[in-house]
């Protein structure tokens, strides 16, 4: 079975076909770093990350691109409230960022470009919308011409009409049209701010996506993905940018995950209900928090509460209690049996079971559910008479496989890659700043996990021991 995603954009589940075969190009929309995330924004992250497995399990090549906002009226704010600067407080939460999704077993993308670091960029993408006749100036700020872009609405399902009737303009704003939206804010008095044909400023919020996606990934992507609140207007934005720039196709595949309830009431900021990664991975094992993630659907709502959390802990127990159990008998197990090709053939289907949940839009929720048939047949397993090693050797390799597709481990000890770069790179900074107590004390760490350090001019490499 061919991959099977449900396109946000025409609402439907359609074949996956990448632009060039055996390659991926996928974007996925990160934080804006003025605080810790909250769990609405780690489902995101946890979901793309197991879709990024599952295609490169299929083989897939992928380049995975996710960017950080560094820059917004949100980060100005706070940085004023704390009485520190933006640059200061962006660096704070981007490193907290990495920390928190690592321990939910997330990747790091190949590449996590920042607003800061491509202003001439997007400044050049704002010049070039100008010259096509799509945005214009007006005391300092840009606008997107909306209603010149005919398609737009398209991803939202939403006429344009409708949309006017619900927008307003906001105090300050000097557009033509209530439905224009910012592409280059003029910066306000003690605002950092950067030059630009249009005076002193920072880009909108929408521009940076568009101008970063089209720099390190091309003029169309393959898979642009994000929470449902950017469906619009941040995704249908980007959309009426970047094709009234290339003319050509954004990306083919939107994809969107579902909210998070809290107790039964949607997330939010305003309800005060929102939960911090950073606060709740005091009290609960991440990986127990990314299992949970992963056994809903990522397209519907999730319910989150202290029990259902509970229950996802209980459950991933009884997985890797299988699997220990299995790994217990291959220590004292020989090939006792002549039923060996009767069983590896039922392993192999649930392979197959597990795969095509995989392929049906990444159903990781029922995939899982081939996870505990998969520790139900093991455990029937070790109930027959004689046992073969070269069964249960497959059932451990299996195990092993589809629990690395989903980023979940099955040793409390074992690092992951992502994990070890981590902390190499804490103990570099701690180098750096001659803390070298606690680049002794990571290294420390790393030797107890069986990972071995190798400082070289070349900078410092690793293996396992």
């Amino acid at each position: 079975m061919t991959i099977q995603i449900y396109n946000t954009l025409t609402r439907k589940k359609e074949t996956f076909i990448p632009l060039e075969e055996g390659k991926v190009k996928m974007y996925v929309c990160g934080p804006t770093v003025y605080n810790y995330i909250h769990i609405g924004n780690a489902r995101p992250a946890i979901v793309f990350d197991s879709v990024r497995r599952y295609l490169e399990y299929k083989g897939y090549e992928v380049q995975f691109v996710s960017n950080f906002t560094d820059v917004d009226d949100k980060l100005i704010k706070a940085a004023r409230e704390l009485q520190s600067d933006v640059p200061t407080l962006a660096e704070k939460f981007i490193q907290a960022y990495f920390e928190d999704v690592a321990a939910l077993g997330c990747k790091k993308a190949d590449l996590h470009p920042r607003v800061t670091e491509n202003m001439d960029d997007i400044i050049d993408f704002i010049e070039a919308l100008m010259q096509k006749g799509y945005a214009y100036e007006s005391e300092g700020d840009v606008y997107y011409k909306t209603r010149k872009f005919a398609e737009y609405g398209k991803l939202s399902h939403q006429a344009i009409d409708e949309l006017k009737a619900g927008a307003r303009i906001q105090v300050g704003e000097k557009k033509e049209d209530v439905l224009d939206f910012a592409l280059w804010k003029a910066a306000k008095e003690g605002e950092i701010a950067w030059d630009s044909p249009w005076g002193k400023g920072r880009p909108g919020w929408h521009i940076e996506c568009s101008a970063m996606a089209k720099k390190f990934l091309g003029d169309t992507i393959d898979i642009h993905a994000g929470g449902q609140d950017l469906a619009f207007p941040h995704h249908e934005n980007e959309i009426a940018q970047s094709e009234a720039l290339t003319g050509k196709p954004f990306a083919r595949y939107w994809m969107h995950n579902g909210y998070i309830n809290i107790n039964n009431e949607k997330m939010s900021k305003s309800l005060g209900n929102f939960v911090l990664v950073h606060d709740i991975l005091k009290t609960i094992d991440p990986e127990v928090l990314r299992f949970f993630m992963l056994s809903v659907h990522y397209r519907n709502p999730i319910h989150f509460n202290d029990e259902l959390l509970k229950n996802a802990g209980v459950a991933l127990e009884r997985l890797k209690t299988s699997y220990q159990n299995l790994k217990h008998r291959l220590e004292v197990s020989a090939n006792l049996t002549d039923n060996d090709e009767e069983w590896l053939q039922k392993i192999q289907q649930l392979i197959a079971s597990f795969e095509n949940e995989m392929d049906n839009d990444f159903n990781t929720a029922d995939g899982i559910t081939v996870l505990f048939d998969l520790a139900k047949q093991g455990n029937l397993y070790l109930r027959e008479k004689n046992t073969s090693s070269k069964v249960i050797q497959s059932f451990l390799n299996t195990f092993e496989k589809l629990f690395s597709v989903l980023g979940l481990r099955l040793n409390e000890d074992e690092l992951l890659d992502e994990e070890v770069d981590q902390l190499i790179e804490r103990r570099i900074e701690a180098r750096k700043n001659r803390d070298f107590a606690l680049a002794d004390q990571i290294r420390d760490q790393l030797k107890k996990m069986n990972i071995i350090l190798e400082d070289t001019r070349q900078g410092t490499r690793w293996k396992r021991g």
